[in-house]
């Protein structure tokens, strides 16, 4: 081959700066509003529910986790409490991430009042209801009981309420938790003898935005300091918090891995090339992570931090393409870029495909999670292959001298290797690895929720739980969605729930709900409350004996009787409906909708029964909907793990034909099976990214066997390109092993494992009587 051959050419490099212009110009107009990250675990959960009005319930019940602020202040110094109390109020409107700031409930009295007067019918309990209509004596006796019980005040005059149905209608109505609103409109709550000052604050953004979580935790954590320094304490819980966190913690690891990564990569560049020029084997890297984050965005509208900490370990991957170049330079000597590039090419892009059918299956999994992660490798993986094959030609084209002595090394290795095999046979070494494999699979077990998704903040989980114990206020994530024909219906139906949930309330299984029928009374059955109205005249002999005019009670009755049947629109839109108005869903196409509900749930197991037993009632239980999802996903990943490997099967047939191929593909299956061998021994349990990591095992994996069966530079050099590629790629998906993430941290564990043993059973792709390709000679060559 002529010298003008061996020039390198300068178009593929010019064409590939052009493009990475044109990519460095999208990532700066994607990120032209700030990084366009997201902490919503939420999105990373696969939406199981075809039906729109169940996904408008979910975001309805929760919006208090993405916007809600929830503070308690304590001091010794009841003034001071309230001191301290006021000023971090005043420092929360300050700050302007907060829409509404609540540490006083000051009602608007005519505003109730007027509702109550208006309403009083409609509000009503179900027993007081039954009781007038059925008992009227009974009810006018303890409205006599109540006119001398100083706690059953009436917001309307005793003039404008004889018959004291507003008065009872705003008693009946329930109170969750322990808050309770002072004369001065102060919220407190106590609890084990200590009194607490309560702020409840809304964020103005959503808290799994970028900058906002941020922001609002450094401030809760300065007025924190602040209290303590004062020698008060402040407890504070939210679904902001524990973004900021989950953004801060993906962050750092992100960065961390990738340093890390990075740099021990280029630090080991530098020790085995000896030239400061072997730095620019990272430019395949950083054209990764643009194109995979910019592919991300593009196709999402934002990255997840999970997605950022996970597509940190595509360093490793995305430096093998340099790596298995730059490793030929040990025998291929005098080094002439383009001559390598010509050798190696085939084999990269082999290794190119086998890396995409891996990440892209992960695309077809249910979870938005992993399918971001596919997106972001398969396109950080074509963008470091275009780089490796365009532009590395060009920079190390001149003289490249490796340092000597790993080759010798791997001679040696192969050697051992060798000497192993003249001793123990192939079969006996595989039945001892089948022993191996045996033994831990059967030790393994399989984990996975939702809490190993996200860093674990023992300090913020310790706060939400002592918050909730002493306000008592503890949602839960089940809740009941209502469809009805009307309105009426649907009350009816929410009835029916009740006296089930009351039933649990009383076996301490509940702590509490909401219904609208708790609020509100069927339009029917104000229908009939309005007609039995004239039996309390009949009945009323105490109150004029009281000296009560007739027609006083005539009239008020009068008054009542002209009240419209309480629509439910009506009463939710009176201060007194505030508490339901996230319930109501509204009229649909079919009909009506309405949410139940649920507080300081202990059990579970009942509900699905009880929703079974009311027509129309769907029980929306994410928890349990999430773990079927967990435990169906198992057979998915394994189908996909069959499907990727004959895809890569095939694909190898085409170089190395049928009995090849299989050498080939049998290493990472082999060696994904020992990681799973190896999670048992080690007492680790499979979660269901570790599972999915092994499809990666599978498609990294195959590119050892790919590179020890080609054989280009001789066994030696092949041997330590894929030790290159293989340590890189340790560091990446090693460090991953350190997360705080338990669901990375596994995943991380698990692909480790699965490349370490792909590495070691690699030079096993090559069989005695395969005749490899001779360096120097074009790789498929007669």
């Amino acid at each position: 081959m002529s010298t003008e051959q061996l020039q390198p050419r300068r178009w593929p490099a010019a064409l590939f700066g052009l493009a990475l212009l044109g990519l460095l110009a999208l990532n700066a107009w994607q990120w032209r509003d700030g990084p366009p990250l997201s902490a919503n675990l939420l999105l990373l959960l696969p939406s199981d529910s075809h039906d729109a009005l169940e996904q408008l319930a979910t975001e309805r019940m929760q919006e208090p986790l993405r916007r809600d602020l929830m503070l308690l202040i304590r001091h010794d110094d009841e003034r001071e409490t309230w001191r301290l109390t006021e000023s971090l109020a005043a420092e929360l409107r300050g700050s302007g991430l907060f829409a509404q700031v609540r540490e006083r409930v000051q009602p608007d009295l005519p505003a109730v009042a007027r509702q109550l007067r208006e309403q009083s019918l409609g509000l009503l309990a179900t027993a007081d209801r039954q009781q007038l209509v059925d008992h009227p004596e009974s009810f006018i006796q303890q409205r006599l009981e109540r006119l001398y019980d100083p706690f059953a005040a009436s917001p309307l005059p005793l003039e404008q309420d004889w018959f004291g149905l507003a008065g009872l209608a705003l008693q009946r109505l329930p109170q969750l938790g322990n808050v309770r609103a002072q004369n001065d409109g102060s919220l407190v709550a106590e609890h084990a003898g200590q009194r607490w000052l309560v702020v409840h604050a809304r964020a103005q953004g959503d808290a799994f935005d970028e900058g906002s979580p941020q922001q609002v935790a450094t401030l809760v954590e300065k007025a924190r300091d602040d209290i303590e320094a004062a020698g008060g304490e402040l407890l504070s819980a939210g679904g902001v918090l524990h973004a900021a966190h989950g953004q801060r913690t993906a962050r750092a690891e992100a960065s961390l891995i990738g340093s890390l990564s990075l740099g021990a990569t280029l630090l080991l560049l530098l020790w085995l090339f000896r030239t400061p020029r072997i730095l620019l084997a990272a430019l395949p890297v950083l054209v990764g992570a643009l194109s995979g984050a910019a592919a991300c965005v593009a196709l999402f509208g934002q990255m997840h931090v999970l997605t950022l900490v996970l597509g940190a370990s595509l360093i490793g991957v995305s430096l093998d393409f340099p790596l298995h170049y730059l490793s030929k330079s040990w025998t291929l000597q005098p080094w002439h870029g383009r001559r390598a590039l010509g050798l190696i090419l085939p084999g990269l892009a082999l290794a190119l495909f086998t890396n995409l059918i891996g990440y892209l299956a992960l695309a077809f999994t249910p979870f938005p999670a992993l399918s971001q992660v596919a997106v972001f490798s398969a396109a950080g993986l074509l963008g470091a292959f275009l780089c490796t094959t365009c532009l590395l030609p060009v920079l190390f084209n001149g003289r490249l001298q490796p340092w000597p002595r790993p080759l010798g090394w791997a001679k040696h290795w192969l050697q051992l290797r060798q000497a192993l095999l003249a001793r123990i046979a192939t079969p006996w070494l595989l039945a001892g690895l089948g022993l191996f494999c045996l033994g831990g699979v059967l030790q393994l077990s399989f984990k996975d929720d939702l809490r190993q998704w996200v860093s674990s903040a023992p300090e913020l989980q310790q706060q939400a739980e002592r918050i909730a114990a002493i306000t008592g206020f503890q949602p839960t994530s089940q809740y009941f969605l209502v469809r009805a024909a009307d309105t009426d219906e649907l009350l009816k139906r929410q009835v029916e729930l009740s006296r089930d949930l009351d039933a649990l309330q009383s076996e301490q299984q509940l702590a509490g709900y909401l219904a609208l029928s708790q609020l509100l009374a069927p339009a029917s059955e104000q229908a009939q409350l309005r007609a039995a109205l004239p039996q309390l005249l009949a009945a009323s002999q105490p109150l004029t004996a009281l000296g009560v005019e007739v027609a006083t009670l005539r009239a008020e009755i009068a008054q009542l009787q002209t009240q419209p049947p309480v629509t439910v629109e009506a009463a939710l839109a009176g201060p007194l409906g505030e508490a339901w108005r996230a319930l109501w869903l509204g009229k649909m196409d079919n009909g009506v909708a309405g949410l139940i509900s649920l507080q300081g749930l202990r059990d579970s197991t009942a509900l699905a029964a009880i929703a079974k037993a009311v027509p129309g009632t769907t029980l929306v239980d994410q928890p349990a909907r999430l773990n079927q999802l967990f435990a169906a996903t198992k057979l998915q990943a394994a189908e996909l793990k069959v499907l990727a490997s004959l895809l890569i099967f095939a694909l190898l047939c085409l170089p190395f034909g049928a009995a090849g191929a299989l050498r080939c593909i049998a290493v990472p299956l082999l060696a994904a099976l020992a990681s799973l061998a190896s999670l048992g021994w080690l007492g680790q349990p499979l979660t269901l990214f570790g599972l999915f990591g092994l499809l990666l095992v599978t498609a990294i994996g195959v590119d050892y066997a790919i590179l020890m069966r080609e054989q280009v530079g001789g066994a030696a050099v092949s041997l330590v390109g894929t030790l290159l590629a293989a340590t890189t790629t340790w560091l990446s998906f090693g460090l991953l092993a350190v997360s705080s993430t338990p669901a990375v941290s596994n995943f991380g564990l698990t692909v480790s494992l699965g490349l370490a043993f792909s590495f070691f059973l690699a030079p096993w792709a090559t069989h005695k009587q395969d005749t490899p390709p001779q360096a120097g000679r074009p790789y498929g060559a007669a």
